[in-house]
């Protein structure tokens, strides 16, 4: 299975709640050399965005592009990420797929018969989609602000959003791949290995947590495989990461893992860490929020209310069981819940975030007892 299938395929095990649309980036010499526009989607009709324009500004300087304000989010144009961000853009036709930047935040769009997916590092993200406007392919800024490693600045006054670049951690991540080529049952993993770090024993420690917890999951698919009869569906193991935070020494991220032994659908995985590159000690919600004696209060309180409140959800929670099923995202904690835990297959898995203030005492930072 290539990376590109499996990023493809996430869409489909993992819900995206994604618009019909075609995949144009539209304008004269947009399209990279050597490559075409990707086909518009059957029967989609595109219209006119009621919207505002955006002055984007890199580092304070204003640029040629424009932006929407559109349904409450500001939106920038791929060929922004390209011209002014300085982010490498290719077009795959065969996979009808747009990748954008590099390393663990290249992006992928792709267009299908449902819409256009958003994976970035391959990792389906399902919060956000690409929308086409105007004959142009634009992705919301929280995308580049959530994942990419930019920081946003909008102004809803002067209509005008700065991006700047993040400064982020003095560390480097690769992606380190487990892959079985069974007949059949396929397997791949891919997870992340962090080097560059000051402390030897601290890289080990997060390196170690992350390969244990991928290696255990690789363990299981292989004894379901050697259990596995001939005459059984063909089986399907993959697994992937996404980065959500790289700064102030803490290093957050999330880890997918799916299986598909036949039945109506597959079942997913989902693991979150988040460490201390310090000490590579695996950061709980206290270690983060311990400064407000009343936070895990807080957190049942909304998570309960909002549970209940919610079309999919199948009862039991009364509070929460683990504090490792969250990640960070600039300002916030992402709380997430597994698959079937209390809500129903198809709503996935549900998220809560909160964020810093919410949490802490004013003026408090969650990593002021890292230092």
């Amino acid at each position: 299975m290539t990376k590109n299938s499996t990023s493809k395929n996430n869409a489909r095990r993992w819900g995206a709640g994604i618009l019909a649309a075609g995949l144009l980036l539209g304008g004269t010499g947009i399209f990279p050399s050597g490559t075409e526009a990707a086909p518009a989607a059957a029967q989609t009709k595109v219209s006119k965005p009621a919207a505002s324009l955006v002055v984007l500004k890199v580092n304070g300087k204003i640029t040629s592009q424009t932006g929407l304000f559109k349904d409450g989010k500001v939106w920038v144009p791929v060929a922004f990420m390209r011209d002014s961000l300085g982010l490498p853009l290719s077009y795959d036709k065969a996979e009808k797929t747009y990748t954008i930047g590099t390393g663990t935040a290249q992006t992928k769009l792709t267009t299908t018969d449902y819409g256009i997916t958003v994976s970035v590092n391959n990792y389906y993200i399902g919060e956000y989609e690409a929308q086409l406007w105007n004959n142009k392919l634009f992705v919301p800024v929280d995308l580049l602000n959530d994942y990419l490693g930019y920081k946003s600045d909008w102004s809803v006054a002067s209509g005008r959003l700065n991006l700047m670049k993040r400064a982020q951690n003095a560390v480097t991540i690769k992606t380190v791949s487990y892959v079985k080529d069974h007949k059949d049952a396929p397997v791949r993993l891919d997870y992340p290995q962090v080097s560059g770090l000051a402390s030897p024993e601290a890289e080990k420690a997060i390196n170690d947590t992350i390969k244990q917890t991928v290696m255990n999951f690789a363990a299981d698919a292989e004894d379901q495989i050697a259990k596995r009869a001939e005459d059984d569906r063909p089986y399907e193991f993959d697994g992937g990461y996404v980065i959500t935070y790289n700064q102030d020494g803490v290093l957050s991220l999330i880890t997918n893992q799916y299986e598909y032994t036949g039945g109506a659908h597959g079942m997913t995985y989902r693991n979150a860490f988040t460490f201390s590159l310090k000490d590579g000690k695996r950061l709980l919600l206290g270690d983060l929020f311990g400064a407000n004696p009343n936070y895990k209060k807080q957190l049942n309180a909304k998570l309960s209310k909002e549970l209940k409140a919610s079309g999919s959800y199948l009862g039991g929670f009364n509070g929460l069981n683990t504090e490792k099923y969250f990640y960070l995202k600039d300002g916030k904690a992402v709380l997430f819940f597994q698959l079937y835990d209390y809500t129903v297959y198809a709503a996935g898995f549900p998220e809560f975030t909160f964020s810093f203030k919410e949490l802490l005492p004013d003026g408090s930072s969650p990593f002021a007892a890292l230092k």
